[in-house]
């Protein structure tokens, strides 16, 4: 194919092998292929906010062992080795476990669900994928883990006593810091150096530290506003001062509920999107047949041979003719500079009808159709995006070669076609008049139940030769099988990502449960009620989830349009339910969350507690 184009430069063929039989389903399977790199470094992200939040709520019910090592004279360096040991063997089992799991659900979801997919599936192991599964694993856990482990081990034993008070300003050693450093660049380099984008896998990591810092800041706006609020409730007035309380949890959580949020906010505008690209590609009503190379003499006949066969419906058939474009605005198209993806127009031979109708599938964008009497200079109507390629608009002229004759035809309207409904269409229709006496043929669309098997296509057949009748149906069923594979398929890898984000807000919710139990025996002493308190964490819990959910929602609509837009290379459409059933469902899920451990913590009897304090 190489040589073909090298040597026929300026030719208007399109060459194709195998691999790009399809390219509507090629474009669908890259689409998908792309999502689901998005899922796998979404569900990374997502992995290590659970890292973070569950190693720091790990370190704090640990407190007491730390201060004690600490006043009997261990140094930092001694426990900070020790708790990364523990937290070593931890991370080792769970890279273990999940290595295993990834081993063998393959096997058992292709046994139940291997029907489903879109391709068939071989079953077997893969030590590449999963060693290369067992290093990410390994990495995030210490990219995300070093720091809790090292604030914690810097902390003086008497200060650490009173950490849940009043936060230890020690700062994280410079060994420490560049230890994570080197950590977090390799796993950078490795998801950049192993994704099939590596574009996109440089945009997704820029993206989520810049995401983390915009949500830093996000907490440090919501605890000022917090701040300046004056209310007369005091289970309001409580709620809103923890949010800027020292060892306020707000920070963290916000930043770890944010990240999670504008994650799945980002994945489910991506997979609605992709959806709906993807299940645009059918026609809701296909016709059955498409015929070519009608002759003027004999399309009566084949009208009255459509008429006379049974349940035929939807006959539609426009004129048909070739031209080459030699000229824009009377500049010779071989001194004419398109923008990319535009040249193809200019090469060759295109399409050309003439109607004095608005064809089917098409929507005029500016300037208008001509009357359905129009007898006047020759006018055409062309694709818009075609025309933007070209840097035409209306008024402008092209020159087209028609059978050896040079016609100029003035640019009447624009129209934006809907391709995917599968209707006769052109980029160039022309108005009537002077076309209509040009020699040319003409093709149609015909529609035949699927029970008449293919009796129009034997008689035209038989009656008409030279005309070629070409089945779709059959094709475009086989299309929608393997995308509607595709979406199942985007379905359950999105669910994946949502899944694991469920259960970050869980854990970013829990990591403040002893907190919180320390603050309701201290309340409930003071003579405060469950009631009260419970209403207090509530607001704080909402203020979080409202300020996180809010910035997820913008970042997360940014993202996708982003990834939609320049990456996918298809239209972005915001999508306000998705969004919004998303956003709130993960807010409400952090505010059950946050409920059920305001009931936990509101049934410790407050006499036990202080004696075991």
């Amino acid at each position: 194919t190489t040589q073909l184009r090298e040597a026929f430069p300026n030719t208007g063929w399109r060459i194709r092998d195998t691999s790009q039989a399809a390219p509507g389903v090629s474009r669908a399977v890259d689409q998908t292929s792309l999502f689901l790199t998005l899922v796998g470094l979404c569900s990374l992200l997502v992995g290590g906010i659970g890292v973070a939040t569950g190693v720091r709520a790990w370190m704090e019910a640990r407190a007491k062992t730390v201060a004690t090592l600490r006043c009997l004279g261990a140094p930092s360096g001694l426990i900070l080795r020790i708790f990364l040991v523990q937290v070593g063997l931890l991370c080792a089992a769970g890279v273990v476990i999940g290595v295993v799991a990834g081993a063998l659900v393959p096997a058992i979801g292709l046994a139940l669900f291997g029907d489903l997919l879109p391709v068939p599936a071989t079953v077997g192991v893969y030590p590449l994928p999963l060693a290369l599964a067992a290093l990410y694993g390994v990495l995030t856990a210490g990219a995300f883990a070093l720091w809790p482990l090292a604030r914690a081990a810097q902390i003086p034993g008497a200060a650490l006593f009173r950490d849940a008070l009043l936060p230890s300003g020690n700062g994280v050693p410079l060994p420490v810091w560049l230890a994570n450093g080197a950590v977090i660049v390799l796993l950078v380099g490795i998801i950049i150096g192993t994704a099939v984008d590596r574009w996109f896998a440089l945009w997704f990591c820029a993206s989520a530290a810049a995401t983390l810092v915009l949500f830093r800041f996000g907490a440090m706006g919501l605890m000022l506003a917090a701040k300046r609020v004056r209310l007369r409730s005091l289970p309001w007035r409580l709620g809103i001062a923890n949010l800027h309380r020292p060892a306020s949890p707000a920070p963290l959580l916000l930043v770890a509920l944010g990240l999670g949020l504008t994650t799945l906010a980002t994945v489910a505008l991506i997979q609605g999107n992709i959806r709906n690209q993807i299940l645009g590609d059918l026609p809701e009503a296909a016709p059955s047949f498409f015929f070519l190379d009608i002759q003027n003499e004999q399309l009566a006949q084949f009208e009255q041979i459509v008429h006379d066969t049974p349940g035929t419906s939807d006959l539609h058939e426009v004129p048909s003719m070739r031209a080459r474009i030699v000229a824009l605005k009377g500049v010779p198209v071989e001194q004419v500079h398109v923008k990319p993806g535009s040249e193809w127009g200019l090469r060759g031979d295109r399409g050309l009808t003439y109607s004095a109708q608005i064809p089917r599938g098409s929507i005029v964008v500016a300037g208008t159709w001509w009357p359905a009497d129009y007898d006047g200079p020759p006018l055409v109507s062309m694709d818009a995006g075609l025309a933007d390629g070209w840097g035409l608009t209306v008024g402008d002229t092209i020159r087209v070669n028609l059978l050896g004759r040079d016609i100029d035809l003035t640019i009447a309207n624009l129209r934006n076609i809907q391709w995917r409904q599968l209707t006769i269409n052109y980029t160039l229709v022309a108005s009537p008049g002077m076309l209509e006496h040009a020699p040319h043929m003409h093709i149609a669309t015909v529609r035949e139940p699927a029970s008449q098997d293919a009796g129009l296509l034997r008689a035209v057949a038989d009656a008409l030769p030279n005309v070629t009748g070409i089945r779709v149906a059959d094709i475009l069923q086989s299309v929608a099988d393997i995308v509607g594979k595709l979406a199942t398929a985007l379905a359950a890898t999105g669910s994946v990502t949502l899944a694991s984000g469920t259960l970050v807000l869980a854990g970013a919710v829990a990591a403040g449960q002893r907190r919180r139990v320390a603050e309701a025996v201290v309340l409930k002493t003071l003579g405060a009620t469950r009631a009260q308190i419970r209403t207090a964490w509530l607001v704080e819990f909402g203020a979080i989830g409202a300020t996180a959910g809010l910035i997820a929602a913008a970042l997360g609509t940014l993202a996708s349009w982003g990834v939609v837009h320049f990456l996918l290379m298809a239209p972005w459409y915001f999508l306000p339910e998705i969004l919004a059933m998303t956003i709130g469902g993960c807010v409400v899920l952090m505010l059950g969350f946050g409920y059920a451990g305001t009931a936990a913590a509101l049934r410790v009897r407050p006499a036990p507690h202080l004696r075991n304090e």
